[in-house]
C-alpha cells in the first residue's frame, strides 16, 4: 500500500492550500547573553574606568568560534588564550580582561565555562587524609561570591584604608589587576634566572600600597616596606585578603576510600575548558 502523502510535511489540506514551509533560517538565531555578577560590585575600580560602580556584566555564551580561541596553538604558548576568548564574549568591549581584578575575572571565567560545557566538571582528587586519588565532579553552579565587609573604608577612588597595629601608619590601598600579578611574576621570574633574593612579598606590597597616612610618594611607600615590622606585614597581608573579593572555590568533597571529608579548592586543572 502506497505511503499517505496527505501525512509528509508539505502536503496540501482540503482546502487546496500550499504546504507550509519552514523558511527559517539558521543564522536567526540570537546567541543569547546572561549577566555576571561582579564580586568587587565595582568599587574598586576608578571613576575612569567601565566598571566603576558596576555590578554585573554582560557575556555572550559561548560559541565554536571561542573553542577555537581556545584551542589556538599560539595563543596557549603566549598564554593569552582565556584572556583573548573572555574578550571575545563581553559586550562591552571598552572592557579589558588584564585590567579586571582576579575575583571578577573568575568570575566571569566560571560563568563563559558553565554557558560553554555546563555546570559538571570531573577532576581527579588526592584525599588529604589517606592519600586515595579518585574521581570527583565538582558542581560549577554551586559557587558562591565571597562577600567583602561592609566595614571596609574606600576613596573614591576605589582605594581602600588598613591601619596597621604596630606602626599605627594607615595604608591606602588597591587591589591587583591581571596586569599587576603579571607585572610581579616577571619580576620573580627574572629574579630567579638572575639568582637574586627572592623578594615577591615586598614586591607585592610596594604595589598593593598607594599612600602611607596621606603620602603618595612611591619612594615613601617603598623605603616603608623595607622597613616595616613583621607584626604590620602579616596584618597587612591577612586584611588584604579578606578584602579582596572573590569566588569562593571551596567545595566539601568526601572520600570515598576512607569516607572523610575534605574542603577542596575547584582547580583550573587542564581540562577545565577542555573537558574530554
Amino acid at each position: 500500500m502506497p505511503r499517505n502523502d496527505e501525512s509528509r510535511l508539505g502536503a496540501q489540506d482540503e482546502g487546496g492550500s500550499p504546504p507550509i514551509e519552514n523558511t527559517k533560517s539558521p543564522l536567526s538565531f540570537v546567541i543569547p547573553t546572561e549577566f555576571v555578577e561582579l564580586p568587587t560590585k565595582g568599587k574598586f575600580y576608578p571613576p575612569e574606568h567601565p566598571l566603576h560602580n558596576v555590578e554585573t556584566v554582560e557575556i555572550r555564551y559561548m560559541t565554536a568560534k571561542e573553542t577555537d580561541i581556545l584551542t589556538s596553538k599560539s595563543l596557549l604558548k603566549k598564554g593569552l588564550a582565556v584572556d583573548r576568548m573572555l574578550e571575545n564574549i563581553l559586550v562591552d568591549k571598552n572592557i579589558k580582561t588584564r585590567q579586571l581584578f582576579t575575583g571578577d575575572k573568575n568570575a566571569l571565567i566560571i560563568a563563559a565555562r558553565i554557558s560553554g560545557f555546563g555546570e559538571k566538571y570531573d577532576v581527579q582528587l588526592t584525599c588529604q587524609q589517606c592519600g586515595a586519588v579518585s574521581e570527583h565532579e565538582f558542581d560549577l553552579g554551586e559557587i558562591k561570591i565571597k562577600e567583602t565587609s561592609e566595614e571596609i573604608r574606600f576613596s573614591d577612588s576605589g582605594t581602600f584604608f588598613i591601619t596597621l597595629p604596630k606602626t599605627e601608619v594607615v595604608a591606602e590601598c588597591c587591589l591587583l589587576t591581571g596586569d599587576d600579578e603579571k607585572m610581579l611574576l616577571d619580576k620573580a621570574e627574572k629574579k630567579q634566572k638572575l639568582k637574586l633574593p627572592d623578594s615577591s612579598m615586598t614586591d607585592q606590597y610596594k604595589k598593593i600600597i598607594v599612600s602611607l597616612n596621606g603620602v603618595a610618594d612611591k619612594g615613601v611607600v617603598e623605603e616603608f616596606v623595607d622597613i616595616m615590622p613583621a607584626l604590620d606585614s602579616t596584618h597587612l597581608r591577612k586584611e588584604y585578603d579578606k578584602v579582596r573579593p572573590d569566588v569562593d572555590m571551596t567545595q566539601l568533597v568526601d572520600c570515598e576510600s576512607c569516607n572523610a571529608s575534605n574542603v577542596s579548592n575547584i582547580p583550573f586543572s587542564a581540562n577545565f575548558f577542555w573537558p574530554e
